[in-house]
């Protein structure tokens, strides 16, 4: 059987070569641990330890239709912002954190990395807390009127795009009140911005809203919003009600009894004084 030429054998040991150090990666560099995703309202951070001493990290960011991205390249950080490599919310990622020995990269080698736990923004970014715009108290209704949380995200315009522009009829909101001082809560749900509940005129109420989830089986319930409390104005006859009600009364009828006993005395003395005007006639 015929040899090979010597170019052609130097080609061939070249590849193998590239194969085993490709193979090989870069002995020694540790890998990412501990590699998690942070996410709220659509703005993603990837975390990891350790910090690196003598090499880089480089985030790759793989999705299952989508081309690989870039992230933080050569980074001494243990972070990374991901988030506009994220755009497609429904889609599932991976990512890749790539331990680098040097800022020259080098073709031959294939970089060790690790592996993060898959990732769909759509299912697990948490819901931000609400913006309570304002709230009111009159007679027997509250009302609580409050902002959508915004995320990351542009319209064409330049405005940013809210949860709720995302989750559509997906996202719904909850209102969880109590009286002031008191531990029994209740609550109403909405998929408007506002809420209006019966209450009991004569008491002050702390509430804060929730944005929820319905269809998901984990992070369900977003971020509490901040506790505000109503204060109703009172009067003295709001403040003292029975109390004042049951002095008039008795006062009323004490009046009225001394109005009667006093009329009886003073027809009584009548016919007293009628009746002894009387008798010096009766003897003539």
């Amino acid at each position: 059987m015929p040899r090979a030429p010597a170019g052609a054998r130097a080609v061939l040991l070249s590849a193998l070569l590239c194969r085993l150090a490709a193979a090989a990666g870069n002995p020694g560099l540790p890998t990412a641990v501990n590699i998690t995703w942070s996410s709220v309202n659509f703005k993603t951070i990837l975390k990891w330890q350790p910090k690196p001493s003598g090499y880089f990290y480089t985030v790759e960011i793989h999705g299952e239709t989508s081309d690989t991205k870039k992230k933080c390249i050569m980074t001494t950080e243990t972070e990374c912002d991901v988030t506009d490599a994220l755009r497609n919310v429904k889609e599932t990622y991976t990512a890749h954190v790539l331990s680098v020995k040097s800022l020259v990269e080098d073709n031959f080698e294939e970089p060790l990395f690790a592996s993060s736990e898959k990732f769909t923004p759509y299912n697990q970014t948490i819901i931000g807390k609400p913006k309570i715009q304002n709230h009111t108290q009159e007679d027997s209704k509250l009302n609580v009127v409050f902002q959508d949380p915004l995320t990351p995200y542009l319209f064409p315009n330049g405005s940013f795009q809210s949860v709720r522009d995302i989750f559509k009829h997906d996202l719904e909101y909850k209102l969880y009140y109590w009286k002031d001082q008191s531990s029994g809560k209740k609550d109403a749900t909405t998929k408007s911005h506002t809420f209006d509940v019966s209450v009991d005129n004569k008491n002050n109420y702390c509430f804060y809203v929730q944005g929820i989830i319905p269809s998901r089986r984990e992070n369900r319930n977003g971020q509490e919003s901040m506790v505000l409390c109503t204060t109703v104005e009172r009067t003295a006859l709001d403040e003292y009600g029975a109390e004042v009600f049951i002095i008039i009364a008795v006062v009323a009828i004490a009046v009225i009894a001394l109005a009667i006993i006093l009329a009886v005395i003073l027809c009584k003395r009548n016919k007293a004084k009628t009746a002894r005007e009387k008798e010096p006639l009766n003897g003539v």
